[in-house]
């Protein structure tokens, strides 16, 4: 059985319409210097590391790197969470979802990212206009939220679900340039 809706996050439709918290548009380059790019990259590392060791070593104040680290969350540029392991909470079945559509792919993309059990959606080009994915509890899960939600969207044409055996690998260090 499914938990419980949750309602759609604020965030929902500023994903799907590719802007950010204030409502700047997701495509604009930041402006970097050599100093933020430094703390991006150790954020990356490690996000739990103290103003004071980021001070160091970068080689400024710890009340600078506070306030570069604040404005790069702020402008959008990096978020700092606890990234989690669906499955030690819990969640048996993860999958990938490309859907054709028909129609207005915005309103599509919408009210797939309203669905609190997608985690990732993105307009693609190829054989599928939207790829998005999807943390279920277990397979039950997986085909309620396909049948009685995802295909019900209107301008939804098909869908293909690639279903996770096993992660291989994850990153979020790519890095600056």
């Amino acid at each position: 059985m499914s938990p419980a809706p949750r309602p759609a996050s604020p965030d929902a439709a500023r994903v799907a319409t590719g802007r950010d918290a204030r409502g700047r548009r997701r495509d604009d380059v930041a402006q970097l210097d050599d100093a933020d790019k430094q703390l991006i990259e150790l954020l990356q590392r490690d996000g739990r590391l103290p103003y004071t060791r980021l001070a160091a070593e970068v080689g400024l104040s710890e009340a600078a790197v506070r306030q570069r680290v604040q404005r790069l969350v702020d402008g959008g540029v990096v978020q700092v969470v606890g990234v989690t392991d669906p499955l030690r909470l819990g969640f048996r079945r993860q999958a990938m979802v490309g859907a054709r559509t028909e129609g207005d792919i915005t309103a599509v993309a919408d009210a797939l990212a309203a669905i609190p059990e997608v985690d990732y959606l993105v307009y693609t080009s190829g054989s599928f206009d939207l790829l998005f994915e999807i943390v279920c509890e277990d397979d039950e899960h997986l085909l309620e939220l396909l049948n009685d939600k995802v295909r019900r969207i209107p301008g939804v044409r098909s869908t293909e679900t690639f279903v996770y055996l096993r992660l291989h690998k994850q990153t979020y260090a790519w890095g600056t340039r």
